[in-house]
């Protein structure tokens, strides 16, 4: 393609509203153009890279086995109904966007394709002798972000991967789930980045387990711990690890005291002279169900411990059933305003104690008349601990579980972990952290959907049995500019080879010089028919603007037909390494033929 004949503008300042500079880089090199909150268009550069990251998904997919089709954006409500997901979706997270036809039918824009897929199992899947079944899609996906952000980051409208397997049993399942495990490493490594595989919470998706795949950037929004023994790494919503051992605690009597002024952890260690690991902080909680119910939530875990509300939100969801209810739709710690909706008289808010009475809630057939009480692990084993007397301007000190205050029934794992922590699977080893960009999620569904859609089959005894499902994602415009966030200067962008729009761009430092444009024209019809994808700058601009542009643009190899043409020569200019080195004309080809194909190799 000729440079002159492109819809191709270059911006010399970054975008007032482009936050990382992936984004900014994007929209200044011309690859994507802001349409509306959340919504972009691919230009010519950016769906050439969009191709070649979708090309190198189906290879590695249909290496597998698995079968590609097309499923629709438009859903039924009925279906997500059927699955429980509706409100999740339309009223807790609130990412789906939702309308009514002219028959007064209630929709939805596809955010994902569970309810879809398995609604096509239920009617078309039998017998046990039509699974195992993968089938995959590449198609446009619709979110409403509350907040739209990071251009293709966190888009409403974006391109993705989605797959779901169908099988008779977890063994089946798991094989599959190993076989995609493997899929999309062998797909990040031939799109030539660095990420790291982690254990990660399944979310509003459900299912038993679940892996993130993290391509590792500076500007990521997670945050991954992992250990330098490479045995473990999770998102940090999910892991577990050690705390740092608590302190043995110098109060050894039980006793209440006053203590003015101490309504958070570090000014009541101040004053008592002792350490947050010897305290019992006592954190509230409101939850609000799918059925409307409001239950209050207190948990109680180490002071020197943070809450993970992604692991209490998963512990709220798992009680559900005992409310009536499926799905968590709101948690969040009360503000003042919230409190006098339910609570019956003041709360004495930073000095509770885990048996705060019940009658602060105020009969309201909206609330749950009792404190859903729930104790983290760390808070468990203190001894002489400290912790609030339920009374402004007091706390307790050298208290003990069941003797002063009664043990919570439910023990869970709730603490938030952190970089320094110990590891479980070694104890000498620590977590350290990175910040990572999503790119890829598999998940071992089980049979969520499957049981609440009917999606059953007939095993070899003639037992109707439910599918035992797996769910497999891959942001492909996502990824696109992941590969610009992990991967650039000051001058540009830098792609890999693999996903590269183009791999050379021979630019013409005069167009006025016909030597200079006659081998530039015969160089660029020569590498494109050897399989070279080339642009040919034939521009009427300055040397400087396309060397710029060039390099704004990010294409692997430069090729300039400038003054080395005098000694049968170009110029070849690597963009990932700047090296320079002047290259026989007629050897241009076979020397970039070998750089293209060294760069792609994919590294087992």
């Amino acid at each position: 393609m000729r440079l002159s004949q492109m819809l191709f503008v270059t911006l010399r300042d970054d975008p007032a509203d482009a936050e990382i500079p992936s984004h900014k880089l994007l929209l200044r090199a011309g690859y994507i153009r802001r349409i509306g909150s959340g919504i972009y268009a691919y230009l010519p550069f950016m769906w050439r890279v969009l191709q070649k990251v979708s090309q190198i998904v189906r290879e590695e997919m249909n290496a597998t086995g698995a079968q590609e089709c097309l499923l629709p954006q438009l859903q039924p409500a009925d279906l997500w109904k059927e699955s429980g997901r509706w409100d999740t979706y339309t009223k807790a997270e609130g990412i789906m966007f939702s309308l009514i036809d002219r028959r007064d039918q209630q929709l939805g824009l596809g955010p994902t394709h569970e309810e879809v897929i398995t609604t096509i199992a239920r009617d078309m899947i039998r017998s046990y002798r039509q699974l195992p079944l993968h089938l995959y899609q590449l198609q446009t996906k619709f979110r409403d972000e509350i907040r739209p952000r990071f251009g293709l980051m966190r888009g409403r409208e974006f391109i993705m991967k989605d797959g779901y397997s169908f099988h008779v049993d977890e063994e089946s399942l798991k094989k599959t789930y190993q076989d995609m495990y493997q899929a999309y490493s062998n797909m990040l490594r031939r799109a030539g980045l660095a990420f790291r595989p982690v254990e990660a919470d399944s979310g509003a998706i459900g299912g038993s387990g679940s892996t993130e795949f993290m391509v590792l950037a500076e500007a990521g929004e997670d945050e991954v711990l992992y250990t330098e023994d490479g045995k473990y790494a999770a998102n940090v919503e999910k892991a577990v690890s050690l705390p740092a051992d608590a302190e043995t605690s110098a109060f050894i009597s039980y006793e209440k005291r006053e203590t003015p002024g101490t309504d958070t952890i570090e000014t009541l260690c101040q004053f008592l002279k002792c350490s947050p690991t010897q305290v019992v902080k006592n954190v509230l909680y409101q939850t609000v169900y799918d059925n409307g119910l409001t239950v209050l939530v207190l948990v109680s875990i180490r002071g020197d411990q943070e809450v993970n509300e992604v692991k209490l939100q998963n512990e709220l969801t798992r009680l559900a059933a005992n409310y009536g209810a499926k799905a968590v739709i709101a948690l969040n710690v009360p503000s003042s305003e919230t409190q006098q909706t339910w609570v019956a008289k003041s709360l004495p808010l930073g000095y509770i104690a885990p048996d705060i009475s019940d009658e602060y809630i105020a009969a309201n057939k909206q609330v749950h008349a009792k404190f859903v009480r729930l104790v983290d692990k760390t808070a468990v084993d203190l001894k002489n601990f400290v912790t609030g007397a339920n009374e402004t301007g007091y706390h307790v000190v050298g208290a003990n579980w069941n003797e002063h205050f009664k043990l919570p029934e439910s023990v869970v794992d709730l603490r938030k972990s952190r970089p320094g922590d110990r590891a479980l699977h070694n104890p000498e080893q620590t977590l350290s952290s990175a910040r990572g960009i999503e790119v890829g999620h598999i998940f071992q569904l089980g049979t969520k959907y499957s049981q609440a859609m009917g999606a059953t089959y007939t095993n070899e005894q003639g037992e109707e049995k439910p599918l035992v499902m797996g769910c497999y994602g891959v942001g492909v415009s996502r990824l696109a500019q992941a590969a610009v966030e992990q991967s650039y200067d000051k001058d540009g962008i830098i792609w890999p080879v693999a996903i590269a729009p183009y791999h050379a761009i021979v630019t013409i430092p005069n167009i006025n010089d016909a030597q200079q444009v006659q081998i530039a024209e015969k160089l660029y019809t020569e590498l494109n028919q050897a399989g070279i994808e080339t642009l040919l700058d034939d521009r009427d601009e300055r040397a400087g603007v396309k060397f710029k542009d060039a390099d704004l643009i990010g294409i692997p190899y430069r090729i300039v037909t400038g003054r080395a043409i005098a000694n049968g020569k170009v110029e070849v200019v690597e963009r990932a390494t700047r090296q320079s080195q002047e290259i026989a004309i007629d050897e241009v080809i076979t020397t970039l033929k070998q750089w293209i194909t060294a760069a792609i190799e994919v590294k087992n």
